[in-house]
């Protein structure tokens, strides 16, 4: 028995909003090691807050997590501008009941969060915590320090931006899963027609290694190209490789494995039955929770 019930209060009500508060950390900042530190920044200033002063113990978390994102976010900003070729989000691996919720899913899908990398860290975290969690804009005022009819204009211009750029369609887990099991026959069989079949005409690559593992610096559109460089990948490789399904970000993916190692996570965007987006992390660094972490129910 604990000899603190402050403490226990405080980590009773931590622990119930953690989920959420991770994954508001997480659609902030792209990157799971970095809200897992943002989370653990909230808990040493939540532990030092009179409870019996605070009205609504999860509004209060959420802004003081919001917070932290935001600071952490902007120092993250600066790292981005010497990252060595394209920067993609840390994949999460996520439990397939994370897909069922339609909306949860499109918020953490690679796509969706590269998008969020075109806002501002203010339009960032304003979007995410009214777009996604219906956060009221008097709650996100009072976390990011605004007046809530300043929060109302930044809403407004965020959505408008993402929805000009986020993808039109809803695909199911089912048409995913499907893309994604072609596209692993076409990668064992290797056969460049066989890549073509799979992939859009205007198929957009992206691939991060963080200047550690070779990747290409900057992405590759169109499906010629694309099936070439996969076709040429595998021709030139004398390492045994498997392709094992995953669930990352709330939809059906890919590990690729080396000789029995993780190389590298394949998350896809798909549209009418084909790849329009290939998302490959190479990076060691966004990669070392994927082979020892459980898979995460979000919220």
């Amino acid at each position: 028995m604990s000899a603190d019930p402050v403490v226990d209060r405080a980590t009773e009500t931590f622990v119930a909003q953690r989920n959420l508060l991770f994954t508001v950390a997480y659609e902030m900042l792209g990157s799971a090691v970095d809200a897992e530190d943002v989370l653990q920044e909230t808990w040493l200033r939540w532990v030092e807050v009179d409870l019996d002063q605070v009205r609504d113990q999860r509004a209060y978390l959420v802004r003081i997590t919001t917070r932290q994102a935001l600071n952490r976010l902007r120092t993250m900003s600066r790292r981005k501008e010497s990252y060595v070729g394209p920067w993609l989000p840390e994949p999460l691996l996520t439990t397939p009941d994370v897909a069922q919720d339609v909306e949860l899913a499109e918020s953490v899908s690679m796509a969706v969060l590269l998008v969020l990398e075109t806002l501002s860290p203010t339009e960032r975290a304003v979007f995410v915590l009214r777009e996604v969690f219906d956060v009221g804009y008097d709650e996100i005022a009072a976390a990011i320090d605004k007046t809530p009819a300043a929060v109302r204009q930044i809403a407004h211009r965020a959505r408008r931006h993402v929805d000009a750029r986020r993808p039109r369609s809803v695909v199911t887990q089912r048409q995913t899963r499907a893309a994604v099991e072609s596209f692993v026959r076409a990668l064992e069989g290797g056969g460049l027609q066989e890549l073509l079949d799979v992939l859009a005409p205007d198929v957009v690559y992206m691939g991060d290694g963080g200047g550690v593992k070779h990747a290409a610096l900057r992405p590759i559109v169109g499906a010629d190209k694309v099936a070439r460089l996969l076709a040429g990948g595998l021709s030139r490789n004398t390492i045994p490789v498997t392709f094992d399904p995953t669930m990352v970000n709330g939809s059906p993916a890919l590990a690729l494995h080396l000789d029995g190692e993780l190389d590298s996570i394949l998350a896809v965007h798909v549209e009418d039955g084909r790849i329009t987006g290939l998302y490959v992390v190479r990076n060691p660094e966004k990669l070392s929770r994927i082979a020892s972490e459980t898979p995460l129910t979000l919220r």
